[in-house]
């Protein structure tokens, strides 16, 4: 059965019709009017393109929904919000559904004739702006504007890299079924078991719910970016999964194992203003080059963003402990405390579920050594458990939103040795603390930071306070990395 069928000159025309409206002002066969009685319905911006835009109904067929001018196209209906890294930045929502994992189907399969690829071989992109902070009511995105809309196909690289992500998963249930007299029983392994090795999707929810394929929300983000103009830095070479990345990071410490960060700035050419006194920034610039870029930041380079891969600098002592702690991200308060929002669909799970770090390891000859002398001894990539993710992740994420809700956020005056409030030397304020989750009886917590003590731009049940970031104990981080060899 083929798709519903369009000119591709009358669909852009169609789509260049809804460029900047609302989705309530494109919605002329009232398909919002199901919002009333059922508030909660999900998927109502694709609803509204398909049926109100492009004008047919609405089926649940396992085909692309397009035919255009003879080939099939899978239409998506995108969220996209502005990004907080960046002015202007749009970056998707939430991963995006492709199919449903059919364990009897897909272990009969080869990837150009899966239902998988032929749902994402050429698809039509349409991008709608979801412009709260919060979780909003199916009935509120008749507010939401289209923003744009792309017909894309992957290109060769990223067409291997989906292909061995799906050959990961098809080739994990053949296992499965061959060892086991009954395999359903096995099946929630897929989505926790293969989650570190693939890069460019993940399996949800978790067997026994129907679990699907999604492209990862980051694969979303560089697709949405690089139409809205953001171009990021390609490196030189290929890698079609996290092997590949793996053996590089192996070749280059076969090469650089054992030299100071000094002596890897000048092997790499790095520009720096004194290298006697550098930044502990520099080492993330060292990965880039290592790499063959030249950007100095990995965030500004297209496969780690992909790949979810975060580059960490992890300085060790002479004795295997750890220097200090680390800070991973800014909260956004507004979807922290969002009531409607679930775990699994919060940005601190997708930072953990979907994210590596790529650790650089390196030792201090001594606790006065300048940075520069620090050793380079290779890499390390870590990803985080299942079991980490619900037991302490998800605790601290319980936890905070506790404090706000129940109007147990406080701010305490901190005390020095002798009883007497702490006075900041360069503003002359006084040092206060949040009864956010702390280190002390956390892996993971809170800490605020801002330039100085006035730089109090957030504000929560009436309580003006620092912007708060999410650190891990560098403790814990050196203790997992200790089990894991060097790549």
């Amino acid at each position: 059965m083929k798709g519903h069928f369009f000119h591709k000159k009358d669909l852009e025309k169609i789509l260049d019709n809804a460029i900047n409206k609302t989705l309530g002002d494109v919605d002329v066969n009232d398909v919002f009017n199901k919002t009333i009685t059922n508030p909660k319905i999900t998927g109502i911006a694709g609803d509204v393109i398909e049926q109100s835009v492009l004008g047919f109904p609405a089926d649940s067929y396992q085909r692309p929904d397009l035919n255009v001018d003879g080939v099939d196209v899978e239409l998506k209906t995108t969220g996209i919000r502005l990004s907080k890294k960046g002015k202007g930045k749009y970056e998707a929502k939430e991963p995006m559904t492709i199919t449903a994992v059919s364990p009897q189907k897909i272990t009969k399969e080869e990837f150009e004739n899966s239902k998988f690829w032929h749902k994402l071989e050429r698809l039509l992109l349409v991008y709608y702006h979801y412009s709260s902070a919060k979780t909003v009511k199916a009935k509120d995105y008749a507010d939401f504007y289209i923003r744009g809309y792309e017909f894309y196909e992957f290109n060769e690289i990223d067409k291997a890299r989906l292909k061995n992500d799906w050959e990961l998963v098809r080739d994990f249930i053949r296992e499965i079924q061959n060892i086991y007299d009954e395999p359903e029983s096995q099946y929630a392994r897929i989505s926790s078991e293969l989650r570190s090795k693939l890069a460019y999707i993940d399996i949800a929810p978790k067997w026994p719910n129907k679990p699907r394929f999604r492209l990862k929300r980051q694969v979303v983000t560089e697709i949405v970016q690089n139409y809205f103009g953001r171009k990021l830095e390609k490196l030189p070479e290929d890698y079609t999964n996290f092997n590949d990345i793996d053996n590089k990071c192996h070749n280059i410490m076969m090469s650089d194992e054992n030299k100071t960060v000094k002596e890897l700035i000048i092997k790499y050419k790095i520009n720096v203003k004194n290298i006697e006194n550098v930044s502990k920034s520099i080492n993330e610039a060292i990965i880039v080059k290592m790499f063959g870029g030249q950007a100095k930041k990995m965030s500004k380079i297209e496969l780690f963003n992909k790949f979810g891969l975060i580059g960490k600098s992890i300085t060790i002592t002479s004795k295997g402990n750890r220097t200090e702690d680390i800070k991973l991200f800014t909260i956004d308060f507004e979807e922290w405390l969002d009531k409607d929002i679930k775990f699994k669909e919060s940005k601190i799970y997708d930072y953990f579920a979907n994210h590596q770090f790529l650790c650089m390891i390196f030792e201090e000859p001594s606790p006065d050594a300048p940075l520069c002398d620090n050793v380079f001894l290779g890499f390390k990539r870590f990803s985080f458990s299942d079991e980490f993710i619900q037991k302490e992740v998800k605790k601290i994420w319980k936890k905070v939103r506790e404090i706000v809700w129940e109007n147990k956020l406080k701010e305490t005056i901190c005390l020095d040795k002798d009883g007497k409030p702490q006075i900041n030397k360069k503003t002359k304020t006084i040092k206060t603390s949040i009864n956010f989750p702390k280190s002390k009886n956390n892996i993971i917590f809170l800490r605020g930071s801002g330039n100085d003590s006035r730089d109090k731009a957030t504000e929560i049940n009436g309580i003006r306070m620092y912007r708060h970031n999410v650190w891990i104990k560098g403790s814990y981080i050196v203790e997992e990395l200790n089990k894991i060899k060097l790549l």
